[in-house]
């Protein structure tokens, strides 16, 4: 009976001391923590981490020296294995928490820098989509700039590709295919025909064609001619004014071309006040065409006259310092980096910005003095630079240096860097 009241008097006198060393544990912890956290603007992670564990070091001493006073010297190790679990699970978790802070207040310290650079983009996305557009300040007037500023990015960003496709261009032929090709097909369309007129005649003759009308070799199937005046086409050449039909079969004058359609959307194209041609879209659907659809063809017409008439007075569009595609490209390589993408090309470039892939060639051409090739490697080759004498980089190779510049092949690289520099990276990282 004896023997069976002092176990239960050591179990009852090792709970007691757990509990009571426990509290007095946690109470101090807690403190410790609360003194850590307010000093997180002012101590760093690695200091924060050595007073933690030093505080611990010397807290476990504190109330082991106690507990060899207040328990008989049998009992002490036994006890002292559960403080120590009990210890070292605190530990983990208080420092598991530290870490959790310190990494979260290294987020909130970047947050305002990344939001400042999207924002930072966010304008400069802004200012390239609306404004600068090549030619349309003496292109389009203040009000149809006006519906421009108001229309969406998307709407915006094939008007771009319309004007930058267009640059090239030096004769009729290529304009109007281009503009049946590469631009119509942008906005999904099932049918687009352009007409010119033959005033001696007074017959639209159809010129291009996108969809059935269109054979693959730059030739219409079946061409057809539509008197002036005659059909939903001849009409809007005769009048001037552009129509937009919902439904065709409530218009008796409705011209079948290739197949019955549903609707249909006609914009003329003018040269000094007078009518040249027509910009002709059908659609298998009734009420398909939209106003944005309805704004974008009668910009492509204003720009479809412009394009005319400098190939009729062999006049040119010049690029200028400010252009605002320049400074977009610019800033995607400055600020974003974006040279570091192995897999960036000419086309991939222009798909972002836009625009085509021939203006881009000539714009970079023209303002940088060199190709798109060497332009986009005289990034990589400054940001190789930089790493090959910074000295966290001093263990890595010089080709894995090449890759995280955005080169994906040693032998490009040595290339680019000897072309650039006149000497080779090896040499380069050698120089004090």
């Amino acid at each position: 009976m004896n023997s069976k009241k002092n176990i239960d008097d050591k179990i009852a006198m090792k709970t007691s001391a757990i509990l009571i060393c426990g509290s007095v544990f946690l109470f101090i912890n807690a403190a410790f923590y609360k003194v850590l956290s307010a000093g997180t603007a002012t101590l760093n992670g690695a200091q924060m981490f050595t007073i933690f564990i030093v505080l611990h070091i010397l807290l476990l001493l504190a109330v082991f020296s106690v507990l060899f006073f207040l328990m008989r010297k049998r009992e002490v190790h036994s006890l002292l294995k559960h403080l120590f679990i009990f210890w070292l699970g605190t530990v983990f978790y208080k420092v598991f928490a530290l870490v959790q802070t310190y990494i979260s207040g290294i987020s909130k310290r970047l947050t305002p820098n990344l939001e400042k650079d999207t924002d930072k983009k966010n304008v400069m996305q802004n200012s390239i989509s609306h404004v600068n557009i090549p030619c349309l300040s003496s292109i389009f007037s203040e009000k149809e700039k006006e519906l421009i500023q108001s229309t969406p990015i998307e709407v915006i960003g094939i008007l771009s590709y319309f004007a930058t496709s267009l640059f090239e261009k030096n004769n009729l032929d290529e304009v109007l295919w281009d503009i049946t090709e590469n631009c119509i097909s942008q906005l999904q369309l099932e049918d687009c025909v352009i007409y010119m007129l033959d005033r001696g005649k007074k017959v639209l003759i159809q010129k291009a064609a996108f969809g059935h009308k269109n054979s693959g070799e730059r030739k219409v199937v079946s061409p057809i001619q539509i008197s002036l005046g005659e059909g939903i086409v001849g009409r809007v050449a005769q009048t001037g004014r552009f129509e937009y039909i919902p439904d065709v079969t409530k218009d008796p004058e409705y011209i079948i071309d290739d197949v019955h359609r549903r609707s249909e959307l006609s914009v003329p194209v003018f040269i000094d006040d007078e009518v040249v041609g027509v910009l002709d879209t059908e659609h298998s659907q009734k009420n398909f065409f939209t106003a944005s659809h309805i704004l974008l063809f009668r910009l492509i017409a204003k720009l479809t006259e412009i394009k005319l008439k400098q190939i009729h007075t062999k006049c040119t569009l010049n690029i200028t310092d400010d252009n605002a595609y320049f400074k977009e490209l610019d800033f995607l390589m400055r600020e974003t980096k974006i040279y570091r993408d192995a897999t960036l090309g000419l086309d991939s470039m222009s798909e972002k910005l836009n625009i085509s892939g021939n203006y881009l060639s000539q714009l970079v051409n023209k303002l940088s003095g060199c190709n798109f090739a060497d332009y986009v490697n005289g990034f990589r080759i400054e940001d190789a630079k930089a790493k090959l004498k910074d000295p966290e980089f001093a263990n890595y190779t010089i080709i894995s240096i090449a890759l995280e510049s955005g080169f994906n092949s040693k032998s490009t690289f040595y290339n680019a860097f000897k072309k650039l520099t006149g000497i080779l990276p090896k040499e380069y990282r050698q120089i004090p």
